[in-house]
Order: structure tokens, then sequence, then C-alpha cells
């Protein structure tokens, strides 16, 4: 697979979890990273610093990915600072459990805000500033292929995220931009581990081939390879990453 020298990455949501690790893989790989980040100033530099002292270039923004005023910021500054954006990687979401019966609005609008229109609004600006025969890749969830209680409105979010993404494909192919969605399964991150017991764990590694959780590595380099030349003919596609589990 030939690398990503000189290429531009911009992964949202990148300063922990998978994000992050898409970062240092991306990196790792040649390209040259914008790590953004809503909350988590401190853990977005220490991806940039990991990665510089790795030998590439990394920069963190700041930015909302569910305001468009944020988006177009964080889009100009990378340009203005790498002179182009080739790579997006849409990874920046919450998932927020409840039965659809006990879901409050502000559940259901933050997820809507966040998942939702937070990939319109970098895809909105991705079409002009994104550079010709870029790619992108989105991150969606096995969720969209189960049927688990509680995960309803997370996985509508994340299945609007993958029609976006394969009109956008349609819409943008003429300037050479490949636009795919990653659908990741159960992924060991601190995130996910978090409060969940070790029967759980358990349980949910169990429900594919290889009876364990994902990692986020197993993630990162699924979206290499789609960031890459020898990818650029996959388009519009839905790739699960999730050991078989559905």
């Amino acid at each position: 697979m030939s690398n990503l020298k000189e290429k531009v990455a911009l992964i949202t949501g990148s300063s922990r979890g998978i994000g992050a690790e898409i970062a240092k893989t991306l990196a790792k790989n040649g390209a040259k990273i914008v790590v953004n980040y809503a909350g988590s100033k401190e853990a977005a530099e220490n991806v940039v610093k990991e990665i510089i002292q790795n030998g590439s270039e990394a920069i963190a923004i700041q930015a909302d990915v569910s305001r468009k005023e944020d988006v177009t910021r964080m889009f100009d500054q990378a340009i203005a600072y790498f002179g182009k954006v080739d790579i997006l990687v849409n990874n920046a979401g919450v998932m927020l459990n409840s039965l659809i019966k006990d879901a409050t609005d502000d559940l259901f609008e933050k997820q809507m805000n966040i998942n939702v229109k937070g990939v319109f609004n970098t895809l909105r600006e991705a079409s002009t500033k994104l550079a010709d025969n870029g790619s992108i890749i989105n991150l969606s969830s096995t969720v969209t292929r189960t049927i688990f209680p509680t995960y309803g409105i997370y996985s509508a979010s994340k299945a609007a995220v993958q029609q976006l993404s394969r009109v956008f494909a349609k819409e943008t192919g003429s300037r050479g931009i490949n636009v795919n969605c990653v659908l990741p399964g159960p992924t060991g991150t601190d995130l996910f581990l978090k409060g969940k017991s070790e029967e759980l764990i358990t349980q949910l590694a169990s429900t594919n081939a290889f009876k364990r959780l994902g990692t986020p590595d197993d993630i990162a380099k699924i979206v290499v390879f789609l960031a890459s030349d020898e990818a650029k003919w996959i388009s519009a596609q839905n790739i699960g990453a999730n050991g078989a589990m559905a």
C-alpha cells in the first residue's frame, strides 16, 4: 500500500479512543494531522505531541462539529497551516442509550446534532475545501445492522450518516473524492469499557467470530486503507469492522 506522504488528514473527535488511534496511524503512514477536539484540549495536545515525537507533523484545533461556524473555522485554520486538507475522517460522536419511550428531547437532539449535523457540516465544507482526489471516511456503527433495545436513537443517527455518505459520494465524485463509512462493532476503548461489568464485556465479545472486542488499531488500519490511492475505486460503501458480528 502506498504511503500517505504529503497528504493532510483532519480527524474529528481525535483526542482519545478510536479517533486518536486513527490520527496516530495515519501519521505513521506519512500524513500530516489535524487533531480536532471539542473540550479535551490536554488530551488533544498529547496526541499531537506523540505524533510529532514520532516524526510527523500535527496541530490541534478546537471545534464543536455541531456548530457550522466552528467547522468553517476548523477547515480554514487547517488549510492556513498546512495549505490543504486531503483526508477527512468524521469520528466525533456521542452515544446516549435510552429506551425510546424514556428518551428526552435533549438526549435526541444531542445525538442528532453531533452525530448527524456534525457530519453534514463537515461534508458541506469539504464540498469546496477538500482537495481534489481526496478521501472521506465517516464512522458509523454496526448497530445499524442489529436490533438492540436502548440504541434506537443512536442507531438512527448512524444510519443517517450512512445515507448522507452515499449521496455525497455521488455528488462529489466528479472531483475524484471517494466517500465511505466504517462500521465498528464493540471496540475496547476507555469510553466503551467505562461502567461495564466483566460479564457484559465478555458477552459483547462473544457476539463475533473471534470472541474478542475490537481494538482501535483494528479500525485505524481500515481507515488508512480507505484513505490510500489503492482504495479510490471504493466509494459509497458501508464497511463492517466487527469480526463477523453482523
